[in-house]
């Protein structure tokens, strides 16, 4: 598995690359107040108001959520469980992340696939919104990083799941 030492090797590099960079105390209060917007809740909160807004069409886009984010929710278990990758705090000596996480393993990340299938679910109902959506959904998984409790393939593969669970739910092809 020497491929898997390389794609290691490359993360740490870029991780150590991130942590390096200066304004670290700004990046970091920034990485939190953005973190936190992905904490789930406010799917929770933006659907039912959606929902009340538009009752037919935000009823229809609420159910599709629930069973999307299930679905993503299950697949992300697996994988976490399954991979079961250390942490940078773990993986990397004397690093300490800058917040503490709420389950023991990296890849991928949670926060990061629930960004991105929310973006994409929202902007099937409000193209509008599609490039903000984006934006933030790429600063949620920069936050991570910036954190230190994700290397940034755990990143790019929960957007990857994020999205490609989304375009499923959304009818985009058959699983």
């Amino acid at each position: 598995m020497k491929w898997l030492q390389r794609i290691q090797h490359l993360d740490t590099l870029t991780f150590n690359w991130c942590m390096a960079r200066r304004r670290r105390e700004r990046i970091t209060a920034l990485s939190r107040a953005v973190s936190r917007t992905a904490d789930g809740w406010l799917y929770l909160v933006f659907f039912g108001i959606y929902a009340l807004a538009q009752p037919e069409s935000g009823i229809a886009l609420a159910k599709i959520a629930v069973m999307a984010f299930a679905v993503e929710r299950g697949i992300y278990w697996v994988l976490k469980n399954t991979c079961r990758r250390n942490r940078p705090q773990e993986a990397i000596d004397d690093f300490t992340s800058f917040i503490i996480p709420s389950d023991k393993f990296s890849f991928p990340s949670g926060h990061t696939s629930a960004a991105f299938l929310f973006t994409v679910l929202v902007a099937s109902q409000l193209p509008v919104l599609m490039l903000a959506l984006l934006l933030w959904s790429c600063c949620v998984a920069m936050s991570r990083i910036f954190l230190g409790v994700h290397f940034p393939t755990d990143t790019l593969v929960g957007a990857a799941l994020g999205s490609l669970v989304g375009y499923w739910a959304l009818g985009g092809f058959v699983l």
